[in-house]
């Protein structure tokens, strides 16, 4: 079929993010063959409407229908139906089928024929005529693109024709930039207003046009850009290829290509000069607020200035709360770009002049004025620098500090600065690239003190998140402290952040040759370590032996945790094995939630939810930790942290161990131990190991089991500076038992209530109580697992509790007490069974029918015992909404869904959300009868 699109568009052969759009527009006009049908496309600049003409007129031309194009052009926007004549002047010779008087006034129009112009009317008339007559022999789809640069005279044929298609076999779809005005009259047309990409489709875009720029880079332009196709594409390109790369920094305000300052920067040229002095204001001041701008622009201008700005829909200005807001963010990046150097600076200096009150912006706004090296103006910065640290600003803190070491008058000070800028951005920030690019600029042999520490701990975290090995990152940082001794000031904050990062690198070890120059440098230090230190080295160190002695201070520091990000994350770590994380759970989900809304650095969001994973793993919350454990390793995946994914996978291994998915939990564990061994991760390893040996236990393969918990802790001893063997001791005790190792089982029960297990927390002593119970004969041993039971809240750690129960089930039923055993055996399976540990379900089912228990199933609640708010979250559960978005619909917490999940379970038997849409049905067939 004949195509006469003059402009001859190939569009991609899919347009990301548009697919809904296209979907619309498409069945829209579906019927247009039959009755005719006119669009009005908008959305704002670069959005992407010529890119959805395009499509849709490829998709037209395939399906036989005959497209006609124009489209606006400025400097003919004077020209009487310059734009009829770009629509029309490929049908000339199809004029000839129109009468005599209505063909010549066509001619004449478009300017391929003379005489007297003709009356508007008849022009109108002509053109419909024409269309009509032509889609009498095959359908027409009208296309025209940029109305607002047509010319008067055209806008007003087109809007005649546009409301006279009805029974034609006629298409007609325009598109104009929203809030621009037309002379198309576009009142009673339906209109479809084209909305900038939304996160998922503008990572792509950016994954596809730009694949070479670092995350951190795609982060920034993707925050810029707001959706805006154009901008996704063109604003990597105004950046250098080491800007691109991230080793050279960020400007900030990002510059404009040329097609975008094309798009933006020509309306903002075109304002008077008092309404860019205003503008540009606003776009340094970065809040909008009207007050503050005003002020800074006495003498200059005033608020009336911003009319002209107004008026070209460039701005808005709300009067109720004085908040100027820029139309586009790109708009206010034009309005900086069109400023000279000169004029910018002139401008920090009026914004820092009235912002005495908020001395970080007033930093900031000074730091920008500065022309060259200002120490004053240095210092101001690095306060500012850390008051942001505090507040969770990581990428704000490395920001401020990168400017106040520019403007270091001393090489030594600039420097520290940058060291500091570098370690924070790879501790906290999520910006590695940066990091690493801020460590090029140091050269660390010329660095002392401060300086050396930062930016040796800043290189250790760089080396392990890479290719490098614990070893190595652990020599490098020794050396550095060292070298800043012998003595060592308990106030120096480098200091205090190099000796934490050491403690991590310790522990990631799983080597306790690693441990002792920490307790050196820390017996060193003047007056004595600060406390958190103290604690975290006590009960995340070697904890079976020395961390009892810090669980009074553990608990004062729990109680004033605070929301400082890093120090809940440090007191978080120092509860992981006292089994405290569940005392500070609020602190963690208040830091995750803070995370998920990009207030909080990206590492601490990740060590939030490494340490939820834990505790909701402990305390029977499988499907949560689980999902805890899929974000965290999404995010490790998008800020490029592979060092952290295997904690994440260790989540996932340890859930599906004792769930019984064997293949996954093996398949999880192996991926954890070949990414750690080579790079000397044993302390990984050692996770990925008590995995293995918990899933060798449900499988009954008690031989792989002993084999994989002796390596964890040899048989007789809680492994020193291992502190994931305490997790594993009950494991290896009954693995030896069950293959004839009872002297090992004796000698590691033995070293468990040796250890101070008993003293850390109540779970820890139940184990210790249970694997004596394990290698004790008699009713001795029955006696101790009444004491292992009888601990306060084991409500608290139901898998632990459930197993013992099970044990202790089998003890009393070779004893011949059934009544008593079938009652342990009976709870556990109760518990198994709603946590879904299928395997250990399974076992305590035999032991029940070997008890002589004919129905060896869990007393189930009646399903009808669901109160109708549980009832409600079980649909909704049913129909595969995750937790986030049922809370979203009940405007209640995702915890409480969680919660609520959690006792919905049990009343309807079931173990998982995969048997709930079965089990609603079967409810609902019960009330029906």
């Amino acid at each position: 079929m004949k195509n006469l699109d003059p402009s001859a568009h190939t569009p991609s052969a899919q347009l990301i993010g548009r697919a809904q759009d296209l979907e619309f527009i498409r069945s829209f006009f579906a019927d247009a063959a039959v009755q005719g049908a006119a669009l009005l496309l908008t959305g704002e600049a670069g959005v992407g409407k010529t890119a959805v003409l395009d499509a849709v007129a490829a998709d037209a031309a395939a399906q036989g229908v005959r497209v006609m194009r124009a489209r606006g052009v400025q400097f003919e926007a004077n020209i009487s139906y310059a734009g009829l004549n770009q629509l029309l002047i490929p049908l000339f010779e199809d004029f000839d089928i129109l009468d005599t008087v209505h063909r010549d006034a066509l001619r004449v129009a478009v300017g391929i024929g003379s005489g007297p112009a003709p009356d508007p009317l008849l022009t109108s008339t002509a053109v419909l005529l024409l269309l009509r007559l032509l889609a009498a022999q095959e359908p027409l789809l009208v296309i025209v693109d940029d109305l607002p640069w047509l010319d008067r005279a055209t806008n007003a044929v087109l809007g005649f024709v546009a409301r006279r298609l009805v029974g034609s076999r006629i298409g007609f779809l325009a598109a104009s930039r929203e809030g621009s005005a037309s002379f198309f009259e576009s009142s009673g047309l339906p209109e479809h207003r084209l909305q900038p990409l939304d996160e998922a489709a503008a990572a792509e875009l950016l994954a596809v046009t730009h694949p070479g720029i670092t995350p951190s880079v795609r982060r920034r332009i993707a925050a810029e850009a707001h959706g805006n196709p154009l901008a996704l594409v063109e604003l990597p390109t105004a950046l250098t290829g080491r800007q691109r790369a991230t080793l050279a920094a960020m400007p900030a305000v990002l510059p404009l290509s040329e097609r975008l300052q094309a798009l933006f920067a020509s309306r903002v040229a075109e304002l008077p000069l008092a309404s860019r002095e205003l503008l540009l204001l606003a776009a340094l001041e970065g809040t909008g607020d009207l007050v503050t701008i005003e002020k800074a622009a006495i003498g200059r201008a005033v608020i009336d200035d911003l009319v002209p700005a107004e008026r070209d829909r460039l701005v808005s200005v709300s009067a109720d709360d004085r908040q100027l807001s820029f139309r586009h963010p790109l708009i206010g990046s034009a309005v900086v770009e069109a400023a000279a150097r000169s004029e910018r600076r002139r401008a920090h200096q009026a914004l820092a002049d009235v912002l005495h009150n908020d001395p970080e912006r007033r930093a900031w706004h000074l730091g920008e004025a500065s022309a060259g090296p200002d120490e004053t103006v240095a210092a101001l910065l690095e306060v500012a620098a850390h008051r942001r640290l505090r507040r969770g600003d990581a990428l704000g803190a490395v920001a401020a500090l990168t400017r106040a070491a520019v403007l270091s008058p001393d090489a030594t000070d600039e420097s520290r600065r940058l060291s500091e800028a570098a370690y924070i951005g790879a501790d906290a920030g999520g910006a590695l690239e940066d990091a690493s690019r801020l460590l090029a600029d140091v050269q660390l042999n010329q660095t002392t003190g401060q300086g050396s520490l930062h930016a040796a701990a800043a290189s250790a975290f760089l080396l392990i998140n890479r290719d490098g090995d614990i070893d190595t990152a652990h020599r490098l940082l020794v050396g550095a402290i060292e070298a800043a001794g012998p003595d060592y000031d308990a106030s120096d904050s480098a200091l205090v952040e190099a000796l934490h990062t050491l403690v991590l690198l310790c522990w990631y070890g799983g080597d306790p040759r690693l441990w002792p120059p920490l307790f050196t440098f820390m017996e060193r230090m003047d007056p004595g370590p600060p406390e958190l230190l103290w604690v975290c080295s006590q009960t995340f160190a070697d904890p079976a032996r020395t961390g009892a002695s810090a669980l009074p201070r553990l608990d004062a520091l729990i109680s004033d945790i605070g929301d400082d990000s890093t120090r809940v994350v440090r007191i978080g770590t120092s509860s992981v094995y006292p089994d405290r994380l569940a005392d500070s759970r609020w602190a963690s989900l208040r830091l995750a939630e803070q995370g998920r809304a990009g207030t909080a650095p990206v590492r601490r969001h990740l060590g939030a939810l490494m340490h939820l994973g834990l505790d909701y793993f402990h305390t029977g919350l499988w499907d949560e930790a689980a999902e805890l454990a899929d974000e965290g390793m999404a995010l490790c995946d998008e800020h490029d942290y592979p060092f952290f994914a295997w904690y994440f996978h260790y989540v996932k291994a340890i859930v599906t161990a004792a769930q019984g998915d064997e293949q996954a939990s093996a398949g999880l564990a192996e991926k954890i131990v070949r990414w750690a061994t080579p790079r000397g991760a044993h302390g990984a390893r050692f996770f990925a190991i008590q995995a293995r040996a918990l899933a060798a236990l449900g499988s009954g393969d008690f031989e792989t089991a002993y084999q994989n918990a002796a390596t964890l802790s040899p048989p007789g001893t809680v492994a020193p500076y291992i502190p994931h063997a305490m997790w594993g001791t009950m494991d290896l005790v009954e693995a030896a038992i069950r293959t004839g190792r009872h002297q090992e089982a004796a000698a590691h029960a033995a070293a468990m209530r040796e250890s101070a297990m008993s003293a850390l927390s109540p779970r820890l002593k139940l184990l210790v109580l249970a694997c004596e119970a394990l290698t004790t004969s008699g009713d001795a041993a029955i006696g101790l697992f009444d004491q292992a039971l009888n601990l306060p809240g084991p409500e608290r750690w139901p898998f632990d509790v459930a197993r013992v129960r099970l044990y202790h089930g089998e003890r009393l039923r070779r004893l011949r007490a059934t009544s008593e055993a079938r009652e342990h055996l009976g709870q556990a399976l109760t518990v198994f069974q709603r946590l879904g540990a299928k395997p250990w379900a399974a076992r305590a089912s035999a032991e029940l029918r070997a008890s002589g228990y004919a129905k060896a199933a869990s007393a189930q609640s009646s399903p009808g015992s669901l109160t109708a708010q549980e009832l409600q979250i079980a649909r909704l559960a049913a129909t595969g909404l995750t937790n986030k978005q049922i809370a979203e619909r009940l405007f209640l917490s995702h915890r409480t869904i969680g919660t609520h999940l959690y006792q919905i379970y049990p009343k309807l038997g079931i173990s998982s959300r995969a048997a709930l849409r079965d089990a609603l049905v079967a409810h609902d067939l019960a009330d029906d009868a």
